[in-house]
């Protein structure tokens, strides 16, 4: 955690990101969006575009985008199969 440049206080204040000091304006935007995108994807409007590319590029955009979708992807298949049985390896 600590390579990546992230305290244990990044986790604990994620609830109040819109008012903590603890994120940049870039992060902000980043939390929003996965916000944004997990709940309510249709609220993505053309406010929000501006907004966000002015501190993501398209790239960046992308590579963002696929993180979120994997861990709901991830999350959506553990709560229909179960851990049990998502979590399974069998070598």
């Amino acid at each position: 955690m600590a390579q990546q440049g992230l305290e244990e206080g990044d986790y604990e204040d994620i609830e109040n990101w819109r008012d903590s000091d603890r994120y940049s304006e870039r992060e902000k935007v980043a939390i929003e969006y996965a916000e944004r995108y997990a709940i309510d994807h249709l609220s993505l409007d053309d406010e929000f575009w501006p907004r966000f590319r002015s501190h993501w590029d398209d790239r960046e955009i992308v590579d963002l985008t696929v993180c979120i979708a994997s861990f709901l992807a991830l999350g959506r298949m553990i709560q229909v199969l179960g851990p049990e049985h998502a979590c399974r390896l069998e070598i």
